[in-house]
């Protein structure tokens, strides 16, 4: 037999002998009182056997039983609640109204004759009987333990009281969470039970530890706040703290709460009662809550329910809280180090990683658990796939990672390659230079020492600067798909807001979703984003030379890769050509960069027929341009079932000149060997 067997046993006995005593004590009291009023016995003829003697045998017994370690579940619960002994009393007799089919009979015969308990029996039945036990701030209606049914005009002592259920249950000995509390609370992923946290994290589970056991002078714990975005972290954390000190956790989002005060006092209230019945622990996730002071609505919840809420209390979020309306301690849970991932990735993978431990570390940050789910989902692949397993965990990282950046910005998919683009030889060089950097940042940074001189920058940012259609984007999808990374457009209608403090918010979630590393960021127009700052004239100067300063110091510490592109470099912030990395210019392309770009602009599959590529490169059109007229030359060949010829080229660049207000020369528009004939007609199509 377990212990936790035999302890039901013993409650068991204790609940029975309790439950005995009661019905003594109320029989005892039925005799007295029809004595008293020389009532004729109807009763059965035990009621004649019971007599003092008789009760306070019963009530030595029931001592004896409630004096045994570990306690039963009535003495047990008045110890954790603060009952006094006609609380407990009190908590017997509505309980033994579920429990002993003969106790609504017996209350039936005392006054107020009601076959319910009500508060005057029990001044009249027990000992001790104070008048403040049913007080809203004593234990039996401040922890919900009983409910009393007082229907209008009716008076408090004579009004039914019925105990709660889940307080029946545990004095049963069946300690289960309150079915209330089920809508909002919900066990941590059982995903966490295979992972083990990183020594980095182990420390930190540990400060909170020595915070936990450090006596407190008004015996309450304080609130642990876990700072950080890297929720799984935050969790991992918080269940190793709960298993140290033998508690269950659960989590509750802070959205769930509810926002009237009647319906919060409740469940925080509940939730409190809980923690001192069961060994619980709380991680309350304000991830994605809106704390700032400005709105006050999910912040003043949060508050409120924390005043009123005692235990051990986890609260993930973004930053740190202030005036939660108890003590916190703060701490920063951030992902395992880079040598941390790297031998999880080495043991993960085993004799099969070979070097791919040391390079995803280096490109992307993952916790524990994504590469734990990396790792299996591609070993739980089928044989027949050919793609080299290096190849196969890239992909499973940047599938981990995306998901992040989607709701944030763009995705495009990265399509050109170094074939495509056309550059003059520096800028080209310079593209290749910045994919390198990316590529070897872990021989570096990692091998060679330079990750312990920088606290910061260790990412790499670029501008690109240059006319429309020069090639920006290009390039940036040129570099992507030579890294095999993810990217992604910032939509600045997304980001900017009028709102005072809501840019650098949408930032920051942009930024932080991006670290994992799986992704070019890629700002498109980032002079709307990186302007001059200008002088302070009015609090609207003051609001946005902050947003510029926090994208000046963000931008600095940022880990991956982000590209700026724009057509007006002179208005960017000085400040920010400091902290680039790599400038390139995209100057207009030359006529030998014109001609290369007609030459791979048209597809392998398109049909085309006798395109002079030279006498199109005198056009002044950027590789934009160009694509634009392709693809319209295409549409038309398509509509006349032909190949596309000159003539439908010619009508296109004639198009998108117009479209560009150029100025049209019609000589470039005519068949160079007939420019001496006046009515050439060539290219009548190029005419139109």
């Amino acid at each position: 037999m377990t212990e936790q067997d035999r302890w039901q046993q013993h409650n068991d006995q204790y609940l029975t002998t309790a439950l005995s005593w009661l019905r003594l004590r109320l029989g005892w009291k039925v005799v007295q009182h029809r004595n008293a009023n020389r009532q004729a016995d109807s009763l059965p003829e035990v009621l004649a056997k019971i007599d003092q003697v008789k009760v306070d045998q019963a009530a030595q017994a029931m001592a004896q039983a409630a004096a045994t370690e570990p306690p039963p579940a009535l003495v047990l619960l008045g110890r954790r609640l603060g009952l006094s002994p006609f609380e407990q009393d009190i908590l017997l007799l509505c309980a033994a109204m579920e429990l002993d089919v003969h106790v609504p009979t017996l209350c039936a015969n005392l006054p107020p004759k009601q076959p319910q308990p009500t508060f005057a029996l029990a001044l009249a039945l027990f000992d001790q009987p104070a008048w403040d036990a049913l007080s809203a701030d004593r234990p039996l209606r401040y922890w919900q333990l009983i409910q009393i049914h007082q229907p209008a005009a009716q008076s408090l002592t004579t009004s039914p009281l019925q105990i709660d259920e889940r307080i029946v249950n545990y004095l049963k000995g069946l300690n289960n969470l309150d079915d209330r509390l089920a809508p909002f609370l919900m066990p941590l992923e059982a995903d966490l039970d295979a992972v083990e946290l990183p020594p980095s994290q182990q420390a930190m589970a540990e400060t909170v530890l020595g915070q936990m056991t450090r006596p407190s002078g008004h015996g309450v714990l304080p609130v642990v706040q876990l700072l950080g975005t890297d929720t799984l972290s935050q969790q991992l954390v918080a269940r190793q703290v709960a298993e140290a000190l033998g508690r269950y956790l659960y989590r509750l989002p802070l959205e769930l709460l509810p926002a009237p005060v009647s319906d919060l006092e409740s469940i925080a209230r509940l939730w409190q009662r809980e923690s001192l019945l069961l060994p619980l622990a709380l991680y309350l996730d304000a991830q994605n809550a809106d704390l700032s002071a400005a709105t006050a609505g999910q912040l003043s919840v949060l508050q409120r329910f924390l005043a009123r809420s005692d235990g051990l209390i986890f609260l993930a979020t973004l930053d740190q809280q202030r005036n939660l309306g108890r003590a916190a301690i703060a701490l920063e849970v951030r992902k395992p180090t880079a040598a941390e991932q790297e031998q999880a990735w080495a043991m993960a993978l085993g004799d099969a990683a070979e070097h791919s431990p040391a390079l995803l570390a280096a490109q992307f940050s993952l916790n524990l658990a994504e590469i734990q789910q990396v790792t299996e989902s591609v070993f739980a692949e089928t044989a027949e796939i050919t793609t080299p397993l290096h190849d196969r965990l890239w992909d499973g990282c940047l599938a981990v990672s995306r998901p992040r950046l989607d709701a944030l910005a763009q995705p495009i998919e990265p399509k050109a390659t170094w074939d495509d683009i056309v550059l003059p030889g520096e800028e080209l060089e310079l593209l290749h230079q910045l994919a390198d950097q990316v590529s070897q940042r872990h021989q570096v940074y990692n091998q060679w020492g330079f990750r312990r001189r920088m606290n910061r920058g260790l990412g790499i940012n670029a501008l690109f600067a240059g006319d429309s259609g020069t090639g920006k984007t290009m390039a940036a999808e040129v570099i992507a798909n030579d890294l095999r990374l993810n990217l992604y457009r910032i939509d600045l209608s997304a980001v900017v807001s009028k709102f005072i403090g809501e840019t650098e918010k949408n930032l920051r979630r942009l930024f932080d979703a991006a670290e994992d590393g799986g992704a070019v960021l890629f700002f498109d127009e980032a002079d709307a984003l990186f302007g001059k700052r200008s002088e302070v004239k009015d609090s609207h100067d003051r609001y946005a030379n902050i947003e510029i300063n926090y994208l000046l110091q963000r931008m600095e510490s940022y880990r991956g890769l982000a590209i700026l592109a724009t057509n007006l470099k002179s208005s960017l912030d000085t400040a920010f050509l400091r902290r680039l990395r790599f400038v390139i210019n995209f100057s207009f392309p030359g006529l030998p960069e014109r001609e290369a770009i007609w030459q791979g602009a048209f597809p392998p599959e398109t049909p085309t027929e006798g395109l002079d590529y030279e006498h199109l490169a005198r056009f002044n059109l950027t590789g934009g341009n160009i694509h634009n007229v392709v693809l319209n030359a295409a549409f038309q060949a398509a509509k006349a079932q032909t190949a596309v010829t000159m003539p439908l080229v010619l009508a296109a660049v004639r198009t998108e000149l117009k479209k560009c207000d150029r100025p049209i020369n019609e000589l470039d528009f005519c068949d160079p060997s007939d420019l001496n004939s006046q009515n050439s007609e060539a290219y009548p199509l190029a005419r139109r």
